[in-house]
């Protein structure tokens, strides 16, 4: 009787798992679907591509066509030009060398560098390893030198560009290098830098006495079975071309120079969530380098060239941008939810990289966030006398790495370091802010918003009843 007792109970957990297990991925997939569909009227693309890995487990799903009215919609095997992507993984080749003691993030970046580079310092403040993965070297943000192509911005300006950089060497680079002028100390100014990258690229190669690209083969691609991510493609292999915000189709990228920036790599989405599946492995100690807040920031940071690693209200989030003429590729993970997203658009335009962004947090809301929840008044209450805003921080995230969080609306200008709207924390991950109700107009809507460490404005949940109904979905309250 007992066997028997067991067996249906084991029978009946792997039964209820399994439906569990089916039940997720529909939800997972139904979110994808409905997001791709809002990516695409958004964006303008014509294709989507959207990666998640969640919990271990990866789902891709591809949408619309490559080519207008040509019905060959991408897959898991298509490649595209992934761009600043590729500055992830060479900050995880330098953090891997200041691990192994290679070099240092205080040393001056010239002791790596072969010839005489007197100009890369300020008021004799050289140039750091540090300043080069936090985007402050003060160096140029592109060589060569394209200010007078940039003045007028057109259809045609990135053929131009592709023209320019075509011809332009190595060889020019290190010429070009001493001739630059720091016109700030660095360490002290952000500045979006390539060819900050490319130092770096050259740095590693010094180092390891080997090409920066085997350096990414050995150290990643191998490792993670990346094998289509690559510089060159072979004669088989297609990339497929992108679009401008006017449809116009776009050129490659063409560089001769190291390729540390990203101007040559190529890859798919199943590599990349492989990628994406590794920076998510939390006790690996170079994985924890390359996201360190080494500068030890209130606000956001970048850790070893990440656009913007910050906390937001599922915890720290890091995100790297790759933008082509014709593509663009959002990199995110969310590490304290064991999730990240990738997307990848064939289109480029001023607005896609927000686009993406807002779409990763429509993802992360539709995954993260209970849709159980019953629909209420959110983020405030009334007393007798007083307004008490209060905001419950994500259970699965660390609340003890919030430095601040505000409360920032139509009543005080929307100012985030306003003092008077500082919340406390309760205990819990709760923040609490009470004030009196006599500072509010009756019969006043006033809209707010809450903000972690005054850089990231939180999503308003989508259970929320008291909102603006407009873009921004601002949270609303009035005194009566």
């Amino acid at each position: 009787m007992k066997k028997t007792f067991l067996l249906l109970f084991i029978i009946l957990s792997t039964t209820t798992f399994a439906q569990q297990k089916i039940s997720t991925e529909k939800s997972i997939f139904t979110t994808i679907d409905n997001n791709a569909k809002i990516l695409l009227e958004k964006s303008k693309a014509y294709s989507v591509s959207i990666g998640i890995v969640k919990d271990g487990k990866i789902y891709t799903k591809h949408y619309g066509e490559l080519d207008k009215g040509k019905g060959n919609k991408a897959n898991n095997d298509t490649y595209f030009e992934i761009a600043s992507v590729t500055k992830v993984m060479t900050g995880y080749l330098l953090a891997k060398a200041v691990l192994e003691s290679k070099l240092n993030l205080e040393d001056d970046i010239r002791k790596y560098l072969k010839g005489d580079y007197k100009n890369l310092e300020f008021n004799g403040k050289p140039i750091r390893i540090k300043d080069l993965i936090s985007y402050e070297s003060a160096i140029p943000s592109v060589l060569p030198d394209d200010r007078d192509i940039m003045r007028t911005f057109d259809d045609s300006t990135t053929f131009k560009l592709v023209k320019l950089h075509r011809d332009y060497t190595k060889t020019d680079f290190l010429r070009d290098l001493k001739t630059v002028k720091l016109d700030t100390i660095p360490g002290t100014k952000y500045n979006y830098s390539n060819p900050s990258l490319e130092i770096t690229g050259l740095i590693l190669e010094n180092i390891y006495k080997k090409p920066i690209e085997n350096l990414l083969k050995e150290n990643l691609w191998t490792k993670l079975n990346m094998k289509h991510t690559k510089f060159a493609l072979n004669t088989k292999e297609i990339l497929v071309t992108g679009y401008n915000n006017n449809h116009i189709l776009m050129p490659h990228f063409v560089s001769n120079l190291w390729g540390s920036s990203g101007v040559k790599t190529k890859s798919i989405l199943s590599d990349l969530l492989q990628l994406l599946k590794f920076e998510l492995e939390g006790q690996n100690k170079i994985i924890q380098e390359t996201q360190r807040n080494i500068k030890n920031s209130n606000e956001n940071w970048f850790g070893y060239f990440w656009d913007n690693i910050y906390i937001s209200e599922f915890g720290k989030y890091c995100s790297k941008h790759g933008g082509a003429y014709g593509n663009q590729v959002m990199f995110s993970i969310f590490p304290e939810q064991n999730m990240g997203v990738c997307l990848i658009v064939n289109i480029s335009g001023q607005e896609t990289a927000g686009i993406l962004n807002n779409t990763v947090f429509d993802i992360a809301n539709d995954l993260l966030v209970e849709d159980k929840i019953t629909p209420n008044i959110y983020g405030y209450k009334r007393t007798s006398d007083k307004v008490i805003f209060t905001y419950q921080h994500n259970q699965k995230s660390d609340s003890k790495i919030i430095k601040s969080i505000s409360v920032a609306g139509s009543f005080n200008d929307w100012n985030p370091d306003n003092k008077i709207y500082q919340m406390l924390p309760k205990g819990n991950n709760t923040f609490e802010l009470v004030l009196p109700k006599s500072q509010f107009e009756k019969g006043k809507e006033y809209k707010f918003k809450f903000v972690i460490n005054k850089i990231r404005w939180i999503t308003t949940p989508k259970n929320a009843l008291n909102t603006d109904k407009t873009e921004d979905n601002n949270l609303t309250f009035r005194i009566d």
